[in-house]
Formats: C-alpha cells, structure tokens, sequence
C-alpha cells in the first residue's frame, strides 16, 4: 500500500496555516489574551461579567484525553477543536480531535514511523481514526468511564480498544493561600496495541498482527475487543492550575518498531513526563518514555465558544418610541406614502442608516402603515444580527405611521424570509427583562414573498462590479517522498452584477513558488477526475473560474440556480439545481444535473476528450442543537454511482465541523487506497479570531487518501447552504442576536 495521498481543500488556504494559527497565537499572546469590548450591547454576551474557564483535559501522544501513551477516560468540552504534535523514538504523530458531542469525540491522526525500514519506506506514513464515547459520568464513589476505538478504520498500525476509568481527588494547596490541587487515577483494559504486553487473557483467540499493505480503510470490526488483553494505568498529579506531573503503565509492547524493526529500544513499562499550561489554550510537555526515550508534546484547544479575541460591535441604532416625538396629528399623517418625492427621501435615508451599518438596501415597498425592506448583509455572521440592526434603522428612520415592519434578507438577488413585528413591540421589548424570548414571541417568520411592484430599489446596486486581490496557498499532503508540498501565489477575482440574481464571476490565479507539481503521478485505474493535481499544478498562469450565474425562485419554497462556463480547476460545463426548502421546516430536499468537461491541464481555455453527466439528489435535515444531515445519491464524476453521507455541527458563530463518508459501486481494489472516500472538513470564521463582524472565514477538507471514486465537480453558488442561514431554524438559534 502507498503510504501517503493528497489534501483536498475547499478554499485556496495552507493546511499548517489552518491548524496552528489559533493555537500560535496563544503561544504569543501568553496567557492573558482576553480584551475587554468597547461599548458593549446591553443584554449582549460582551456586556456580562467574563469568568476564565478551567482548564481543559491534557491530551496523550494520540491527541485524546489521557497520559502520556494511554488514554483517561476524561473528555473536552463540548466543541472543542484539538491539534497535537508528538514526538519520541523516531515517531511524529500530528493529531486532530474535535468533542463532537458531550459525551463523544473523533480524531484524525497523520503519523509518521522513521527508520522503520518496511514495506519499502525508510520512513513509514500512516493515517488513522479515533472514536471515544463516554459510558457514565464521574459520581461521588464512581469514576468516569469511557469506551475507545483506536485506529478504527485504516491499517490498523495503532489499532486498540480499551474501557478505561478516571477518578479525580482534590489536593491540599502547595502553599497557605493557594488553590487546592487534583489528582487523577485512570485504569483501564485494553486490546491490540495496548494488549501486547503484560496480557492476563484473552478473547477470541489470536488477534492478527499488522502486516502493512492491503487498501485499508476498512472497518476492522471483526478485530474489535479480541485477542490478548491487558491492563494499563496511571496517575496525573496538578498541584496548581499550570503544571501537571504525569506518570503511567502502558501495556502497548511497540513490537513492530523494536522487534520486527530497529525504531527504538524499549527497556520499561513506565512512562513519565511533566506538562505546562501555557495558555488557556496552549499546553507543552516534555517525557521520558519506555526507560530509553525523550519526547515532547504541544497542544493547542480551541472551543467555538469561546472567542480569540472578544467581538467588539458598533454600538446598535437606539430605539427611541414614538411617544417621545410624534405629538402631533401631523406626525401621524399618512399622506407621505403618496408622495414619489417623500418615499424616496425616506427610502435615501434607510439606506445610508444601514451602509453605516455595513449593510445593503436593496429595495423597499411603503404603505401608510406598512414598510418591507430588503437588504443584503455582507458584514454580519448572525442573519439575526443583521435583522435587529435593520429593524432599529427602521424605527429611526420611517415615519411614525409605519407600525409593521417586514424585514427581508435577500442573498444573489433572491429574498429568503420575512420577519414581520410591530413597531410597538420593538419599542417595548428593547430594555424588557426578558426581550430575547420576548422578540421571538412577537415575531413571524415566514417565506419571502414575489417583490411588490411598487417598491423602490435602491439606486447605486446595478450594475455592479467588484473586485479582490489577495494571495492564496495550495497545499498537497501524503506523499510518501514528502509529506507536505506547497504552492503560493495571487488571486484576483472579479465579479458584475447586472440585474437582481444574475452574476458573472471569474478568477485570474497567479503562481509565484511551490513543489506541488512533483506530486506523485496516478495510479487510478479509474478515470482521473481528481488524481492528476500533479498535472495541473505546472503551470504559472491560470484561469480559475469563469462563470455566468443566474438564481431565482421558480414557485412557493422553490429556489433555482443555473451556473454555465469553467466552474474550478479540473472542469467546467452547465449545471442545473432545484431546491425546495420551506422557510419554517427543517426538511429540504434538492437536485442537481450537470455535463461537464475536463479542463485541459494548463487551465486557461482549453478542453480535454473527457466529458460525462453527474447529477445528485439530496436531502437535509437540521436535526437540532445545530447539527445537520445531508444525504446525496447519484453519479460522480468517475462515472460511479452511489451516495454521500455528511453530518455537519454548524455553530451560531459560523464555525462549522463535520465529517462525510460515499459508497459507490467501485470496488476496495479499483478505488485503491482508502477503499472508499472518506474525510472531515471544518470553517472557521474571521470573526471569530478577529472580533470584528465578518462574514468571511476560511477551512478546508481533508481526505486521509484523494482518489477518483465518489468524486462530485465543485459548482459556484450552490443554492442549500446560503438559503437555510436566514430561515427559522437559524434565525431562531441566534434569536439572542437581535438586540446587539
């Protein structure tokens, strides 16, 4: 088996960059890098006292909570997102855990074996996944317990399972002033790696040993909890809230690396080491292992919830009731709404009040009673946000007259809700002890309706142009002669908006540096639809996209796009999508058709011999406390068919996580490494490091193994993801957002 594959990214970002960027900046800011927001919202997150979170669990070698090479049974908290390096013996292990669920985490792990010297690699790359899941949580005589699966799905290199215990004990403080420490105490059974060495019995007979070769990616279930097994344990003393001193049993005998090869030499059982909290978010360690070897760990956790930087909003547009300066009859006249002159001064007025805000009008339709203003908003993550910023502008802008307001996001030309209230609510629930549940009360969201024939568009939006210059990193992983390659260089992208709903985008790419293009050459037996990266990764000058694009809606809960030209690097052609997503229900259901072309290799206008259709129906759900399923059945680019299963955590901050697995009708043997696609992917907002309001962010998906089968063309403006952010179920979850 070749030990190594591409990195699939969804934007033009360097995968180093993406993974220890957050954590960097901790190590730089030390550990006080909290800023207090200037002049935070009433009632907003920003405006409450801050209090310090505790410190997290320490993660082992594996990137899990544990010791040093065996597992706790602790887990994060929930959300957080963890990247590890390691390092002892001649082993490198660079990890990824994300706490998907309070009571259940993943990892991915990229490890590489120096000097193994098998299976025809000096050095011996490996990719594998981790799942934990909580039994039962820690009692006042019960300790926590844990179940784990240790490279799962793959070689089995690091294959084990375990059960495992943790109990913490509270310790007297070192001095007469300090804060109490903790011990913890974790045991545990385990089997495979951590049951080759001091086994007291066995389950099933003989477990097989890993032999390397073969695709992987298979589930090794029938391996599951069988064989020898072993018992391993260990102690963590934390006399204060920064040091912890660890040490441990670990049952794992490294057989491959001391026995069947020279790795190191393994003279102990027991393992020691000591760890720093940096940082909140920041922990470094230092080991001896096994009675012969020093290692070294860094850690870096980050939780969505909890912010780099504090976001810091611009003071929101005061509500001032109308009781306050409407006093005569005349301030209540309707008689404006028939004056031409009157609407447009009014309409001139919204508009500046939201560019203040950093938001778009759009159009706006009047009545003497009634206003709906449709805005785009470019600056705000929270669609929610953006509403009760539009409805305060309202409130100060519009006549008195006007008490419904019909507030309507529009996205590419398309209006995606209306939220109606009174302006009388919005008066009275803006200081109320209750105003987030008490705005939502008062509140509709319902679907957009057809733009009213007298509204007023705004005067400066078409025809539109834009444009952007900006550097991009293109990053190529797991070849076994170099695990990492890099290309660097420019972007300038432009777009011209001549009409509501249509676009024509495009992007110039220029190449500056980079070894991409000494990836290793296919060896897909499968159409390279994906495989040749190499191919095209040769040339200076490029032609990224270059598109034109319409949407619309055809009918009541209907979207619709239609995308023609070159759509990414590999192709181009037509495509077609219909989407019906009602605005209150968290069922949406979709289909796509494309014919699409191969791009010739130098990637400006030219096209190669390979053409096919590949179209895809879907379905997604939004299954609650942020979590989405989205289910894709159809044909791929490789001419394939089968499906795609994808669970994503979105959080209201637009962080986003999730993981996805397609079966096609390619067998293990033709797909090649891997045996099927398979990966994780996460976005991480601007935002949310910068503490300032941007939609913008950046993120990637990874692959353990890019090859051809269950491969799908990327299109521009795919219809589900920007529609759903501004319908019930988000504008719900972010209801709190209203008031800042």
């Amino acid at each position: 088996m070749t030990r190594s594959s591409s990195l699939s990214f969804r934007t033009c970002l360097s995968s180093a960059a993406v993974l220890f960027f957050a954590g960097g900046a901790a190590l730089a800011w030390g550990p006080d890098i909290t800023r207090k927001p200037q002049n935070p919202v009433p009632g907003s997150p920003e405006a409450a006292p801050r209090f310090k979170p505790l410190p997290p669990p320490a993660l082992n070698f594996y990137g899990t909570p544990g010791l040093l090479d065996t597992p706790s049974s602790e887990m994060l908290p929930d959300g957080t997102y963890a990247v590890s390096y390691s390092w002892f013996g001649g082993t490198s292990r660079y990890n990824i855990t994300f706490q998907a669920l309070p009571w259940l985490s993943a990892s991915f792990r990229y490890n590489g074996i120096r000097n193994l010297n098998l299976f025809g690699f000096s050095t011996y790359y490996d990719r594998g996944f981790d799942v934990r899941a909580r039994l039962w949580r820690e009692g006042k005589y019960l300790p926590e317990v844990t179940m784990g699966l240790q490279d799962f799905a793959g070689t089995g290199v690091y294959a084990a399972e375990y059960f495992v215990a943790t109990k913490r004990f509270q310790t007297p403080a070192l001095t007469r002033r300090g804060s109490p420490g903790q011990l913890k105490i974790s045991a545990g059974l385990g089997w495979g790696r951590l049951g080759s060495s001091g086994a007291i019995g066995n389950i099933g007979g003989v477990r097989p040993s890993f032999v390397g070769g073969g695709t992987g990616g298979d589930l090794s279930y029938d391996q599951w909890f069988r064989g020898d097994f072993a018992p391993f344990g260990g102690i963590e003393w934390q006399p204060n809230e920064r040091l912890s001193l660890k040490a441990e049993y670990s049952t794992d005998a490294y057989r491959t690396e001391t026995q069947i090869s020279d790795v190191f030499e393994r003279k102990s059982a027991l393992n020691f080491g000591a760890e720093y909290q940096y940082s909140d978010r920041t922990r470094l360690g230092a080991y001896y292992l096994y009675g012969s070897e020093f290692g070294f760990s860094a850690q870096f956790q980050l939780n969505p919830k909890q912010p780099l930087t504090p976001m810091v909003v611009p003071a929101a547009q005061p509500i001032v009731p109308r009781s306050h300066w409407a006093r005569s009859a005349a301030d209540w006249s309707q008689h404006w709404a028939a004056s031409t002159r009157q609407t447009t001064v009014f309409r001139d007025q919204a508009a500046e009040a939201l560019k203040k805000d950093g938001l778009i009008l759009e159009a706006i339709t009047f009545s003497g009673t009634e206003a709906e203003l449709r805005y785009r908003n470019p600056r705000y993550q929270s669609d929610m946000q953006a509403v009760g910023r539009v409805a305060r502008i309202m409130s100060a802008t519009l006549p008195a007259s006007v008490e419904t307001f019909r507030i309507t996001p529009v996205r590419n030309g398309i209006g995606l809700s209306t939220v109606t209230l009174r302006r009388s609510d919005l008066e009275a629930q803006e200081f109320a002890a209750e105003s987030r549940a008490g705005i939502m009360a008062v509140s509709a969201i319902t679907a957009a309706q057809p733009l009213a024939e007298n509204a007023v568009f705004s005067d400066e939006l078409y025809p539109a142009f834009s444009s952007n210059f900006a550097p991009y990193t293109k990053p190529s992983y797991f070849d076994p002669a170099r695990p990492f390659r890099l290309d660097f260089g420019l972007d300038l992208t432009g777009s011209y908006a001549p009409a509501p709903g249509w676009l024509i985008g495009g992007a110039l790419r220029q190449r500056l540096a980079g070894n991409v293009s000494s990836t290793r050459t296919s060896n897909s037996v499968l159409p390279h639809v994906r495989t040749d990266i190499s191919e095209y990764a040769q040339y200076g000058t490029t032609l990224e996209n270059l598109y034109v694009m319409r949407h619309w809606k055809p009918g009541r809960n209907l979207y619709a796009r239609a995308t023609a030209g070159i759509f990414e690097t590999m192709f181009g052609g037509v495509s077609g999508e219909l989407l019906w997503k009602p605005v209150n229900s968290p069922l949406a259901l979709g289909v796509e058709a494309n014919y699409v072309i191969q791009r010739d290799y130098d990637q400006r206008l030219a096209f190669r011999d390979y053409k096919t259709f590949t179209g895809h129906a879907s379905l997604y759900y939004e299954l609650g406390n942020n979590y989405q399923l989205q289910l894709d059945a159809g044909r791929y680019l490789a001419g394939d068919y089968g499906g795609t299963f994808s669970l994503d955590r979105v959080f209201n901050n637009g962080w986003m996580v999730g993981a996805f697995f397609t079966l096609t009708n390619v067998s293990a043997a033709d797909f090649g490494e891997g045996s099927f696609d398979k990966g994780f992917r996460f976005r991480i907002p601007l935002a949310w490091m910068l503490g300032t309001p941007n939609r913008r962010g950046f993120g990637l998906t990874i692959r353990p193994t890019q090859r051809d089968g269950g491969q799908r063309v990327a299109v521009p403006g795919r219809l589900y993801g920007g529609i759903r952010e501004a319908h019930r179920a988000r504008l719900s979850d972010q209801s709190v957002r209203f008031w800042e």
